[in-house]
């Protein structure tokens, strides 16, 4: 059995025992993967680990970058009390389209709303419309702007929120330091970044394993 082989069928064992079968969490990957989108949401273990933070920070406005289908936002949402808001940015307006369908399968679309459009320009607005506030924000949209994203994320936050950002590790790139890679030098940025604003964020970032492979996610706190 190759390491990937095992990750995976590590994460089958969890998800059935622990994460348990979900008829909302397959139709909504379902249809993400009906309508032709990459397999690169989340894992069931991931997307469960997302709402425990939720519930754990007692969050009551989360911001999502990144929605694609809508899978990790269901996670969230579900997290949320029932006059709490969730706003998730995508660029693509199929993307989109499905994951408020997914949101109204699930129950949830009078909590959670995605706006279509660059996330750097609608999270400039957002900060310029004042809804802020954020309790929790994850991150998951394209690894080249991630420290721009990161920015506002802070600047969106209120004091003690959570920020999350996945596929920081890149299979272990994350320390080439030659990589020509895009996706690469946005991560190392991001972690250049995080070195520099330890007066404003407390941060950490975990490697994992599993059925996406070998990658890890930050963890900050803003202070």
């Amino acid at each position: 059995m190759s390491d990937m082989e095992r990750w995976a069928a590590v994460d089958r064992y969890v998800d059935d025992l622990v994460v348990r079968p979900d008829r909302t969490m397959e139709q909504a990957a379902s249809a993400t993967a009906e309508a032709g989108m990459p397999p690169i949401a989340v894992s069931a273990a991931q997307g469960k680990l997302l709402h425990l933070i939720a519930r754990m920070s007692g969050a009551r406005r989360i911001l999502e970058i990144g929605t694609l289908g809508g899978y990790s936002t269901i996670w969230l949402a579900r997290a949320l009390p029932p006059e709490g808001r969730l706003i998730s940015l995508e660029i693509d307006p199929r993307h989109a389209e499905v994951a408020r369908a997914n949101l109204a399968e699930a129950g949830l679309a009078d909590r959670a709303e995605v706006q279509v459009g660059p996330a750097l320009a609608t999270l400039e607005k957002l900060a310029q419309d004042r809804q802020g506030d954020f309790d929790l924000t994850f991150i998951d949209a394209d690894k080249v702007n991630i420290p721009e994203y990161f920015g506002w994320a802070v600047t969106l936050s209120r004091p003690g929120a959570a920020i999350v950002v996945d596929n920081v590790v890149r299979n272990g790139e994350l320390i080439d330091t030659g990589s020509h890679d895009p996706s690469v030098q946005g991560v190392r940025r991001f972690h250049e970044q995080l070195a520099g604003m330890a007066d404003r964020v407390s941060a950490t970032t975990i490697q994992t394993v599993g059925s996406k492979g070998y990658d890890g996610f930050t963890l900050a706190v803003v202070s």
